[in-house]
């Protein structure tokens, strides 16, 4: 049976955490979604729990891999696009951890010529190293428990308040009216979108920028339109050193916006 929508895992190695999502989405309210792990370059060790998990849940997983010759994550989440069976997709990465109604919330939400931007908890170190995969089965780490409110206090773990969660319109609309922007780890969008820009740009050689802000511009300059999934499909992101934004992908950017390129060059397609 052909399934609604895509969701696609970013994923490099962190086979822990891996496991923690495959966990949450066996608890998702919605069920009608295929999981494409876009891995770029992991060790066996994702391919070993892969096997082992897919004998225990309800929905098909893609294991799409290449060699690790250092950051091409949009080459793989361009991969992703091809080989999905459905006409929607969902972008998470393979350090973030769903609540049970992500997906739905993304599916029951999703509007013509829109692009749904949602946001994320950010656990600490130290919270992060306590989850346990019990925490993530009985939906423990979806709570603003005092554990995490203290975590929060002490400037560990932040962004706490998207944690919560509203289904009424009119609430999340007084609560949030800041413009809708892209994070990486959490949106959704027809794969027509993403095929009217050519994809991903694959000339981002390093985090930062082209899997959000490049593709969030190329996409409204194309005509869809950003909505905000604050207070709605809340995202739990696992702790790891941040990273940051080189020079290189920053004269990318500045190249695309002084140009107003809508259709990248190296993407789903290779363009002269």
């Amino acid at each position: 049976m052909k399934k609604s929508l895509s969701l696609v895992i970013a994923v490099y190695n962190a086979v822990n955490y891996l496991e923690f999502i495959f966990e949450a989405l066996k608890r998702q309210t919605y069920k009608e979604f295929e999981v494409i792990l876009a891995d770029d370059g992991s060790g066996p060790a994702i391919r070993e729990l892969i096997e082992r998990v897919r004998p225990t849940v309800d929905f098909p997983i893609q294991h799409l891999w290449h060699a690790d010759v250092g950051f091409r994550k949009n080459v793989m989440l361009n991969n992703s696009i091809r080989t999905s069976q459905t006409d929607y997709m969902v972008f998470i990465d393979g350090d973030c951890v769903p609540h049970k109604d992500f997906l739905i919330d993304h599916w029951n939400n999703r509007k013509e010529n829109g692009v749904m931007c949602g946001r994320r908890v950010n656990f600490s170190q130290q919270f992060t190293e306590s989850l346990s995969i019990e925490d993530i089965q009985l939906g423990r780490f979806e709570k603003l428990s005092m554990k995490l409110l203290w975590d929060g206090l002490m400037a560990r773990s932040y962004n706490l308040e998207d944690a919560l969660r509203f289904e009424s319109d009119w609430l999340r609309t007084l609560l949030y009216r800041n413009k809708a922007r892209i994070l990486g780890c959490n949106f959704s969008v027809e794969k027509k979108w993403l095929e009217k820009v050519n994809g991903f740009n694959e000339e981002y050689k390093a985090p930062g920028i082209g899997e959000d802000t490049d593709i969030a511009f190329r996409l409204e300059l194309a005509g869809a339109k950003l909505y905000t999934l604050r207070y709605l499909a809340p995202l739990f992101h696992l702790y790891h050193p941040q990273t940051t934004v080189g020079q290189a992908n920053k004269r990318i950017f500045e190249r695309v916006e002084a140009r107003r390129e809508i259709v990248c060059q190296y993407g789903l397609q290779k363009l002269s």
